[in-house]
């Protein structure tokens, strides 16, 4: 399946479906409705947002890849840009 079938696919899910319930636990930030959520919906956000902090670089990381990048790129160019 191409991605853009399946992206028109997802469009049309409801929050009535497993699916859609589950990306409304995994989205929901109003304090008042999480403050009634069940043992199982807690662990499902909580490992959504936890997976989702795995993936992603700090600023501090971003900037010393990109300096190795850019030291990288200087010594192929055979360092004339020292």
């Amino acid at each position: 399946m191409k991605w853009n079938e399946f992206k028109a696919l997802l469009v049309g899910i409801g929050p009535d479906t497993p699916l859609g319930r589950i990306v409304s636990i995994r989205s929901e930030n109003d304090e008042d409705v999480l403050k009634y959520f069940t043992a199982d919906q807690n662990r499902i956000r909580n490992e959504w947002k936890n997976r989702r902090v795995k993936t992603q670089i700090s600023k501090a990381d971003q900037t010393q890849m990109l300096e190795q990048i850019k030291k990288a790129f200087i010594s192929m160019a055979g360092g004339i840009l020292d």
